[in-house]
């Protein structure tokens, strides 16, 4: 387990291990780091989460996406800080490089402009994807970097599934609720019914993440009454089980979860195929697909 130190994701407004389809972020073995941005998610800015020295850049090819560029950048730096990271290779995504190997780069120096590619859901905001691994590790391949754990405290923010919409794009819509507290201070995440706080796209991804002081395998999670999914063996990868959220008990895509210290914090709803404004109220549940 590689610990990510406070000092490195305080750099950023958002943080998740889980939000994504990808291999990479199965057992919570990535993390997508989100720099400060405004409503509409187009930052271009990726200060690096590491300092070190450049070891490779290379493009690669991005599945295509009509909203998306062809080609990602896969970014891969020795690393002799934060001390917890020192003697790993970062493997970090989803920038436009201004590096080239050789080039010694700190923490928080640009290591380039943020790039939306084809790995992108239209719905997600920009972010650097990063995942760690030996030297010893092949650095290539999509899956098998090391399990990551974030060593800062997410505060759980009670939240009863209502809101009223301040921002919505085509596939979109974030809710005032649950606020941040004290925007910039601390991480929030939104709390589960025992206490933890959820990191996943439920359901329209796979899985999910649960952070809690008391994680154990088998436990079931749930939020304002409603079952989302089970605890896996490692305590905290939560399979979800077979349900739908619904917005004023009409199905929806999906809630996607996170853990922020931006004061833009709220509940963000993932609706493609359903149109919300500014100024809606709105409820959310979470059913089972059996009783629909």
């Amino acid at each position: 387990m590689v610990t990510l130190p406070g000092s490195l994701l305080e750099e950023y407004a958002r943080f998740s291990l889980y939000n994504s389809p990808y291999p990479a972020h199965d057992g919570g073995c990535a993390v997508d780091l989100y720099p400060d941005t405004l409503r509409d998610g187009r930052t271009t800015a990726a200060p690096s989460p590491v300092s070190g020295t450049v070891r490779e850049v290379r493009t690669v090819r991005a599945p295509p996406k009509p909203y998306a560029a062809e080609h990602d950048h896969l970014l891969l730096l020795e690393c002799d800080g934060p001390d917890s990271l020192a003697g790993l290779i970062a493997r970090i995504l989803h920038v436009e490089p201004a590096l080239e190997a050789g080039d010694r780069v700190e923490r928080g120096d640009s290591l380039g402009s943020l790039v939306r590619a084809g790995f992108f859901a239209p719905w997600v905001d920009n972010h650097l994807h990063v995942g760690f691994r030996t030297p010893e590790q092949n650095p290539y391949r999509a899956s098998g970097s090391l399990a990551l754990e974030p060593a800062v405290d997410v505060r759980p923010l009670p939240w009863d599934g209502t809101g009223t919409v301040v921002a919505a794009g085509d596939t979109y819509a974030v809710l005032d609720a649950p606020p941040h507290p004290a925007p910039g201070e601390s991480f929030v995440g939104i709390r589960t019914d025992d206490g933890g706080v959820l990191d996943g796209g439920l359901p329209h991804y796979d899985g999910g993440g649960l952070y809690a002081d008391d994680r154990s395998a088998g436990s079931v999670v749930s939020l304002n009454g409603d079952r989302c999914g089970v605890v896996g063996e490692d305590g905290r990868t939560v399979a979800w089980d077979d349900v739908v959220v619904t917005a004023n008990g009409d199905p929806i895509t999906g809630l996607s979860t996170f853990c922020a210290r931006d004061g833009d914090f709220g509940a963000k709803l993932i609706c493609p195929d359903r149109t919300f404004r500014v100024g809606d109220a709105v409820r959310v549940r979470i059913r089972s697909s059996v009783e629909r």
